[in-house]
C-alpha cells in the first residue's frame, strides 16, 4: 500500500509519512459521542446499520418511515419543533442511507456549534467506514557502522514519534504536518 511521505526537511534528514491504520475501531461503538443515528436503508443489508439504536426519537422514525421521502422532512420538522433539535440526512456514495440528530438537551454545551459537531460526527463515521483512517510516522535518516570494525555500514530511517487513530485524510494530515514541524524545530535548535 502507498505510504505517501507528507514531508521532508530540506536537509533530508527527517520525514513524516501517513500510513492507513487497519485497526481503527467504529467510532460510533467505541467512543463516546452525542449524536443519534437512525439507519434509513442499508441498501438491502449491503451496509451495517450505523447504530443498532435509533436513539429516543426512533420511535417517531418508525411512525413516518413508510413515506421514505416525505417522512425525512417530516421527522426533521418533528425533531425541531418538538424537541429543539437538529437533523442532518447523511446519504453517502458507499455505505446506508441514516439519519443524524442531536435533540436540545443533546446540544445544550455546544450553543451554535451544535451542526458543526453533529456534522463531524457524521463525518468521523463516514471516514471510518471507507478506510480513510490513518496515522503518520516521524522518522529521521540513521547511519549505522559494524561494531567489528568492517567498513560496513547502512542508512535506515528510524521512527521517532507515531499517532494512530486520524478519522479522515485531512485531518491527518494536519496533524502529520504539525508533528514534524514540532520535531524539525527541535532540531534546529542548537543544544
Amino acid at each position: 500500500m502507498n505510504q505517501p511521505i507528507i514531508a521532508t526537511s530540506p536537509d533530508g534528514q527527517l520525514r513524516v509519512r501517513l500510513v492507513h491504520d487497519a485497526c481503527a475501531p467504529n467510532p460510533r461503538q467505541d467512543f463516546d459521542h452525542l449524536a443519534h443515528v437512525i439507519t434509513i436503508d442499508t441498501h438491502l443489508g449491503q451496509y451495517a446499520p450505523v447504530d443498532q439504536d435509533g436513539g429516543p426519537l426512533e420511535w417517531a422514525w418508525d411512525r413516518l418511515k413508510w413515506n421514505l421521502w416525505g417522512g425525512v422532512d417530516t421527522f426533521t420538522r418533528y425533531v425541531s419543533i418538538m424537541h429543539g433539535g437538529i437533523v442532518l440526512e447523511s446519504s453517502p456514495e458507499r455505505g446506508p442511507r441514516s439519519l443524524w440528530y442531536l435533540l436540545r438537551e443533546d446540544a445544550e454545551d455546544l450553543g451554535m456549534l451544535a451542526e458543526a459537531y453533529l456534522d463531524a460526527e457524521r463525518a468521523e463515521y463516514e471516514a471510518w467506514a471507507d478506510g480513510e483512517v490513518y496515522g503518520y510516522i516521524v522518522e529521521q535518516i540513521v547511519d549505522w557502522v559494524r561494531a567489528d570494525g568492517q567498513d560496513d555500514a547502512m542508512t535506515t530511517w528510524e521512527e521517532i514519534d507515531s499517532c494512530w487513530g486520524h478519522y479522515g485524510y485531512e485531518w491527518a494530515t494536519a496533524e502529520a504536518k504539525r508533528a514534524f514541524t514540532l520535531h524539525a524545530n527541535r532540531r534546529a535548535v542548537p543544544a
